[in-house]
């Protein structure tokens, strides 16, 4: 009796516990649930890496699960798919768009000193450059689809003229194409009056942003371990009080470039700092900080699709998903009761238990919440059923054949444990399966499914039990009736123990 008092207190914390931590705990919301945007990547190849292996899809991975983080969404997946693609879930993000420019770019930085003989060429791009931009600058970050809303106010004559200044011909009808290869021969000629790289962002340790001083304007600071700190160093020395200018490019786009004072003719600019300062706006300096903070991608990654999943859809889905579980629950605890009785009631007692050790799991661990994910949780609670069908039929059937009512308990726990436990472990393989072989969706029910399968054991062994021998120590819960009809009791008048 002692023992029983014991197990049914350490139930009562547990269940205390749980609602502890239910109460607490926010629950993940998955993409599908909290809205949000998903991202379909490919990693491309290149002429040294033709084809594309495992590890190199890690290397891409880890660089942009640095920049998502950098960008501040919580609870974002990524997950490979196929020998070369990715799919990454921002649940929460609605703005797709901030996160293909950090992501989609190769974030590859580099140093360079100008040629030397290249001042006057270089001033001309200068020129050309700042007209450009001066002209065009507010369409140039549109996409086609809404750029195609402003074409008819360009001035294609105006266009042209840059395009016959740059010695760009065949070039496309669309106007908006036509910007856009004008911005990369601009950059494309400017780099081309730049050394090679003698310093890149491999020598970064970490990248941050301030406002510049007296400016509405924003600047990077950069920050290099001793290597780079001391390229930095010699590069700048090299340059210094001359006509020539240090270049800071960031995948093939020139985006500042700047000149070095006499005062470091001798040692050069030490420190193994440096800061960007191209009149950044304060997102554009973020983005930036991002992407260098993370890292360049070690191959090219292509954004094939973006996907928006809006908040009320989300909510509509929660909603749904709510409904159909309490509908399900509710429907399973009436069958129970109304074919095994009392220990039906048991059943239903045990079951909300286990619903409640279930979501304190997934609030705790976390386990970020899924419309599949729900759908394992739900089945799990089909698989807690079997296991409570399995005992009472066991009991059912020690009944019918004139046990004692407390005999017949202990021996359908006993007996139907060998099964209850075989068709849990082959649940139990088959998520681990579909968690280490699946991505995505997948993962969230093999997921959620586990860990109902391992609560459900619990349950369904100990607090079930532990109810039930608990309502036998009441002599008047002690009848044969209260768990199979009387028509089915072969002895009427036996004893009830």
């Amino acid at each position: 009796m002692a023992r029983q008092q014991g197990w049914l207190a350490l139930i009562l914390a547990l269940a205390i516990a749980a609602w502890s931590v239910f109460i607490t705990f926010p629950f993940q919301l998955g993409l599908d649930l909290r809205g949000g945007s998903q991202l379909t990547l490919e990693i491309q190849p290149t002429k040294e890496i033709e084809q594309i292996k495992s590890d190199q899809v890690e290397a891409v991975k880890a660089v942009l699960d640095k920049r998502v983080n950098g960008l501040g969404v919580a609870e974002s997946t990524l997950q490979t798919i196929g020998t070369n693609q990715l799919i990454l879930e921002l649940p929460g993000e609605q703005d797709p768009s901030r996160a293909s420019r950090v992501l989609g770019k190769t974030a590859l930085l580099e140093f360079r000193s100008q040629k030397p003989g290249t001042e006057k060429a270089f001033s001309k791009l200068r020129n050309i450059r700042s007209q450009f931009n001066n002209t065009f600058i507010n369409q140039l970050p549109l996409n086609e689809q809404n750029f195609s809303e402003l074409e008819e106010q360009l001035n294609q004559e105006t266009i042209s003229q840059f395009l016959d200044s740059l010695g760009i011909k065949n070039y496309s009808t669309s106007k908006y194409e036509q910007l856009v290869e004008i911005n990369k021969k601009i950059d494309s000629e400017i780099i081309s009056l730049f050394e090679p790289a003698y310093l890149t962002g491999k020598d970064l340790i970490t990248a941050g942003r301030r406002q510049e001083q007296n400016l509405s304007s924003w600047e990077v600071t950069l920050n290099f371990n001793k290597e780079g700190g001391d390229k930095f160093a010699e590069l700048t020395r090299s340059i210094a009080g001359t006509s020539r200018l240090l270049g800071i490019i960031l995948d093939g786009q020139s985006i500042s470039e700047a000149s070095v004072g006499s005062q470091f003719k001798v040692a050069g600019i030490t420190g193994g700092s440096a800061t960007i300062s191209g009149g950044f706006s304060a997102e554009q300096a973020r983005e930036l900080e991002v992407q260098l903070r993370g890292g360049s991608l070690p191959l090219p990654v292509k954004i094939l699709q973006v996907r928006t999943i809006g908040p009320s859809l989300g909510a509509e889905n929660i909603r749904r998903s709510l409904i159909a579980a309490l509908l399900g629950l509710s429907l399973v605890a009436i069958l129970m009761i109304f074919i095994y009785r009392l220990p039906g009631l048991v059943a239903v007692i045990a079951l909300g238990l286990y619903s409640l050790f279930n979501l304190s799991f997934y609030a705790l661990l976390p386990v970020t919440l899924t419309l599949p994910g729900i759908a394992g949780f739900i089945l799990s609670i089909g698989m807690a059923v079997d296991a409570n069908i399995l005992i009472f039929e066991r009991i059912k059937d020690e009944l019918r054949r004139g046990n004692t009512l407390i005999r017949s308990i202990e021996s359908g726990f006993s007996q139907a444990f060998s099964s209850i436990i075989d068709s849990h472990i082959t649940t139990l393989i088959s998520c681990l399966v579909l968690f280490n072989l699946g991505t995505g969706f997948v993962k969230g029910f093999a997921a959620t499914l586990g860990i109902g399968v391992t609560l459900s054991l619990f349950t369904a062994l100990t607090c079930t039990r532990t109810i039930l021998r608990f309502l036998m120590s009441y002599q008047a819960l002690r009848e044969k009736t209260y768990f199979v009809p009387l028509a089915k009791i072969p002895y009427t008048n036996s004893s009830t123990f």
